[in-house]
């Protein structure tokens, strides 16, 4: 009995070892699958943490990339209009007479807005100490957003076209009828096209540019398109205008001076005018 209690002794020590020896195996695997883990867990909080930053500085370089490109959107709508009315002089066989050199350009993003009122208006961060004087007008790509009023050293103020006190001079197509267009304090997105004799007919959808006809906007920005005809008091029309501009969506704008509008105000001033 002694001799079979000291084999069973034997037998659980050897057992024991084993186990211990499977435990410290399993230890060390189970180690590295906790590593493994650890790992993968460190790699996407990491990950987060670089795609959350890179997505924060993207946000922040929007507005420069946005007003980069607005910039040159801008360049490359003057050109188009440019060499557009070197095209009309060279069909018409006149002497071309391009807006180069007339207008300056000076960017501008708004700081406040009103488009809720019968009579809004806009605030800009450029001022006297960026160039900007009275009665320079407010443009996009997308037609004319306003006209400045008021200036001090690095803000503006402007009547936006959403204003009855502002209208423009239009022409529908390059080389048809002129009139004025203003806002009757309706929809945002619409316009009218006033003062229109009778005999004159306007078909829907043909796209309406300023004139030129002014010292304060270029020729040729796109305003909208026409729409339905209204006859007021039975003597002259008036055409709905589709506006191109949304005003809902206005952040970044231009301001632009006519360089020769002291001289034609002179002008104008002498002649009584």
């Amino acid at each position: 009995m002694p001799e079979a209690g000291k084999g069973y002794g034997l037998l659980n020590a050897v057992v024991f070892i084993l186990l211990e020896i499977t435990a410290v195996v399993l230890l060390g695997s189970t180690r590295g699958l906790q590593d493994i883990w650890l790992n993968r867990a460190t790699h996407r909080v990491l990950a987060s943490m670089w795609s959350g930053s890179e997505h924060v500085r993207h946000y922040f370089s929007l507005e420069r990339e946005n007003r980069e490109l607005a910039d040159e959107n801008l360049s490359l709508a003057i050109h188009l209009r440019e060499q557009g009315q070197l095209q009309l002089a060279m069909q018409y066989g006149g002497v071309s007479d391009t807006t180069a050199g007339r207008f300056r350009y000076i960017p501008a993003t708004i700081v406040k807005a009103s488009r809720n009122s019968l009579h809004n208006y806009i605030i800009l961060n450029k001022g006297r100490a960026d160039g900007v004087v009275p009665q320079s007008g407010i443009v996009t790509n997308n037609g004319v957003a306003g006209i400045v009023t008021a200036v001090d050293e690095h803000f503006c103020y402007g009547l936006t076209l959403m204003n009855p006190r502002m209208s423009v001079s239009a022409r529908i197509g390059h080389t048809g009828l002129v009139a004025p267009v203003s806002w009757n304090g309706g929809r945002s997105d619409r316009m009218r096209m006033r003062d229109i004799p009778l005999h004159r007919e306007v078909s829907p959808g043909d796209t309406v540019w300023t004139s030129g006809f002014s010292s304060v906007f270029p020729p040729d920005i796109p305003l909208g398109t026409t729409g339905k005809t209204h006859v007021v008091d039975g003597s002259v029309n008036e055409v709905d205008v589709e506006l191109f501009l949304d005003f809902g969506a206005l952040r970044f704008v231009t301001i632009v001076e006519c360089l020769d509008r002291p001289a034609i105000e002179k002008l104008e001033k002498e002649a009584g005018q």
